[in-house]
């Protein structure tokens, strides 16, 4: 279903005689649209489901970066070394494939800060470094319920 919503785009974007972004990610988004109206015909139900969530798992990674860069900087700026409190974190996985635990600990080392050290030999938990650990309870629920559970989401 998704290469045919690229497919749809690209003969929108060949009938409209223009191939920019824009219209290509127009034409994606009407092709979407498209294949929505027609999703029992062509039994893709499950393309609808992935797709908002994959969308949702995206901005949500690209927002917490955002943050992440933010709140380096101002660790680095403006707070005294003495206050800067770095550790390692202990974060038991709910979730256990190794396509799963791979996105979770690549997306917790994109995140300025901090840093997958280490994946426990039966995959119960995750240890991460970070340069701002303040209550390792919050950090670890902060993880649980952003990352872990939107992974979750896109892999299920």
């Amino acid at each position: 279903m998704f290469l045919l919503n690229i497919l749809l785009a690209i003969a929108w974007s060949a009938l409209t005689g223009r191939f920019t972004p824009i219209d290509l990610a127009f034409g994606f988004a009407l092709g979407y649209g498209v294949l929505w109206m027609l999703r029992r015909q062509l039994r893709g139900e499950r393309y609808f489901v992935k797709a908002p969530r994959v969308v949702r798992f995206v901005f949500y990674a690209l927002w917490q970066i955002i943050l992440a860069n933010i709140n380096m900087a101002r660790a680095v700026l403006l707070t005294p070394k003495e206050r800067i409190r770095p550790g390692i974190v202990a974060i038991p996985l709910s979730i256990r494939s190794d396509a799963e635990i791979t996105m979770l600990a690549n997306l917790i080392t994109l995140t300025p800060g901090t840093l997958s050290l280490d994946v426990a030999d039966d995959r119960s938990c995750l240890y991460v470094h970070s340069i701002e650990v303040g209550d390792p309870d919050q950090f670890r629920r902060g993880i649980k319920n952003g990352f872990e559970r939107l992974v979750h989401e896109v892999f299920s």
